[in-house]
């Protein structure tokens, strides 16, 4: 799937907590293999991957690590979990790529999962205390920031919690909650700036019944 959507080098308000602040969670998520397959039906194998085939995940390695990183981020609301996988899904193309290579050549340092901007991976790679010393040494650099990412799955697949918890505002984060489609779309407009499509419109869909949000 060789999907072009864009996730935009705008710089959007915090919560007003910073994302260094992010830390363990008292509460423990658990996605499954299963329900990723639900949302991105192609992660179930990467047996029909024909392009860049070394990025691609499959659900067994997807739900491990969306796993660790919603409870690392606390993102516990099965809607908000409904919102960041189904964009996920869209951005990745189910999981294929956390490269963006598509209008060719790419961008360089643009991907993850939530295949972010250069400039969102630059604040999620200095939120990330872990990988402080190494961020030093290449954050002026995308293509090195963004590989310093991809080396540790949970930060790979970890982006999407990052971004909802520390680049939408409070008033997006509660119509995710409360809000339904209309609460969906706030978010996909307005923090994530892009259109609310069919094809978003369905990997979200998807995921809301998966997870039961």
């Amino acid at each position: 799937m060789k999907f072009t959507s864009l996730v935009p080098l705008t710089f959007l308000a915090l919560t007003g907590a910073s994302p260094c602040s992010q830390g363990p969670s008292d509460s423990t998520v658990t996605i499954t293999p299963e329900q990723i397959i639900a949302i991105a039906p192609k992660s179930e194998s990467c047996d029909g991957a024909v392009d860049f085939v070394s990025e691609c995940g499959t659900a067994e390695q997807a739900a491990p690590a969306v796993s660790e990183a919603f409870t690392k981020y606390g993102l516990t609301n099965k809607a908000e979990q409904a919102a960041v996988l189904g964009l996920m899904a869209m951005e990745s193309g189910e999981f294929r790529y956390n490269k963006n290579h598509w209008p060719e050549p790419g961008t360089v340092g643009k991907g993850t999962r939530n295949m972010q901007s250069v400039d969102f991976n630059k604040l999620y790679a200095a939120s990330i205390l872990e990988i402080a010393d190494e961020f030093a040494k290449v954050q002026d650099q995308p293509g090195p920031v963004l590989d310093l990412l991809l080396q540790d799955p949970v930060l790979d697949y970890g982006s999407g919690a990052w971004f909802l918890t520390t680049q939408c505002n409070e008033t997006v984060r509660s119509g995710l909650q409360n809000n339904g489609e209309e609460g969906w779309k706030a978010f996909i407009t307005g923090c994530v700036v892009t259109e609310a499509d069919e094809a978003r419109r369905g990997y979200w869909s998807s995921a809301v019944t998966a997870l039961g949000a």
